[in-house]
């Protein structure tokens, strides 16, 4: 079975912390793969806000998610704190990929490593956009 490889930068931008709660809890007593997606929504948010942003105000413009990768690396249980770093990176013509690594905080070890690939979206038109020269300038030159 061939793995999937998500290279990761060596800095990132932003980092926060999220809490694991019950209900990010599977059947196995670990946080189940259908939670990460949010968690990471969250963290993208915050990201997001770090700067001024909204997903439905980038300069303007909203975003869309066209893809996703999720590597799981460990587990995590109830209650534990997430730390979850966040950059943006490999910038196109109308996107980019938000990358994001996950680990605990309090012992370091890496739980997830995932990507989302974003396009910029006008939704008045209902069009892909070039992606916001303001939102390039901050994180296509890091």
């Amino acid at each position: 079975m061939a793995r999937v490889k998500l290279n990761l930068p060596e800095e990132f931008e932003f980092s926060t912390e999220i809490r694991v709660r019950i209900s990010d809890i599977n059947y196995g007593g670990h946080l189940g793969n259908d939670s990460i997606l949010s968690l990471i929504h969250e963290a993208r948010v915050r990201f997001l806000d770090e700067y001024g942003f909204t997903e439905l105000n980038i300069d303007g413009f909203g975003l869309i998610m066209v893809d996703s990768v999720v590597l799981y690396k460990s587990e995590a249980f109830y209650g534990e704190i997430l730390r979850i770093e966040v950059a943006a990176d490999d910038f196109s013509r109308y996107g980019c990929d938000i990358l994001y690594r996950i680990t605990n905080k309090e012992t370091g070890k890496e739980v997830v490593r995932a990507k989302t690939g974003i396009v910029f979206y006008d939704y008045e038109r209902k069009r892909v956009v070039e992606v916001p020269e303001k939102f390039r300038g901050i994180f296509a030159s890091k």
